[in-house]
């Protein structure tokens, strides 16, 4: 399994960088949220991405919103040729969720026409571009979110996306060989949660036993210890 980080932003892009995208690599070639720059940058690999599938966390747009180029790449650009439609597996309600975007970005059907639009449910495995991945919600202010654990045969990364501190995210990352984790802020949000600090992302990484924590999500303002490995647009990972 080959992992490419496409993209690893948080909400505002870090300079010349691209937001959530997380390339996983197999039999089959799956990506892993799709923010805006994650387009651009698969097209710098090559001339319109060839991708099995897509799965989306959440509807913050840092994680969604180059789906809507590439529909008018798929419709109108060098998309057109690429043979087959993608998957796009989507959180409960997310089908209804993409068409009133449609609606006002410019058609109803424009994803549909795009991709072949599924929703995964939580805690329900789910089989697609030859790898098993299992979605587990987590919290993440009152937006419905979810991690994902990806597995192939012989090994298995986690995604946490976005989410604040939670039992859910310790278990989505149990005893996974690589665990990406967001690390957004310098210090604790008071009340309402919906990310990590880098201290307690080591701590979700140490309590879930996972064998290599990668930090993802990390403005490029705010530093790291030099013991932690930090994930940058371009990082290979081979499992």
């Amino acid at each position: 399994m080959k992992l490419t980080v496409v993209g690893c932003s948080p909400a505002w892009p870090n300079p010349g960088g691209a937001q959530s995208g997380y390339l996983v690599e197999d039999d089959g070639r799956l990506l892993l949220d799709c923010g805006p720059g994650v387009l651009a940058r698969l097209r710098e690999m090559e001339g319109w991405p060839r991708v099995d599938a897509i799965v989306i966390t959440h509807f913050h747009l840092d994680h969604w919103g180059d789906l809507v180029p590439w529909t008018w790449g798929a419709m109108y650009g060098p998309g057109r040729s690429s043979n087959g439609k993608p998957e796009l597996w989507l959180p409960p309600g997310g089908t209804e969720t993409l068409r009133g975007f449609g609606a006002r970005l410019g058609f109803v059907d424009m994803f549909d026409n795009t991709f072949a639009v599924r929703e995964y449910a939580d805690g329900e495995p789910f089989a697609t571009a030859g790898l098993e991945v299992t979605p587990r919600r987590v919290p993440h202010y009152d937006l419905l979110t979810f991690g994902l654990r990806v597995s192939n045969s012989a090994h298995t990364l986690a995604y946490s996306g976005d989410s604040a501190p939670s039992e859910q995210l310790v278990e989505l990352a149990r005893g996974v060989d690589v665990f990406l984790c967001e690390a957004t802020l310098a210090q604790q949000e008071p009340d309402l949660r919906g990310h990590l600090t880098a201290e307690e992302a080591v701590e979700a990484f140490e309590d879930s036993g996972a064998r290599r924590l990668v930090v993802i999500h990390r403005p490029h303002e705010l530093p790291l210890e030099e013991t932690l490995e930090r994930a940058y647009d371009g990082y290979e990972i081979m499992l």
